[in-house]
């Protein structure tokens, strides 16, 4: 009974030092929000886009020439 017992506390033991010694996930990975660019939403359809690929106009933002031209859309999305 006393070698079952000590095999236990040495298999927990092991365990125990084996999931201390693996590195953390979250530590060692970027989180994706940091990555992310900024987004905006496109005045006249309501995608959303990189704001660096946006064409803005009067603090709105649209993702192309032709519908920075049509303005903006339908107020109901």
């Amino acid at each position: 009974m006393l070698r079952l017992l000590i095999l236990f506390a040495v298999v927990a033991s092991a365990i125990w030092i084996f999931r201390n010694m693996k590195p953390k996930a979250s530590a060692t990975r970027p989180s994706r929000e940091q990555d992310a660019p900024p987004m905006v939403r496109c005045a006249h359809c309501g995608v959303h886009l990189p704001r660096d690929r946006a064409l803005p106009l009067e603090q709105q933002w649209y993702c192309s020439q032709a519908h920075l031209e049509q303005g903006p859309g339908p107020r109901d999305r």
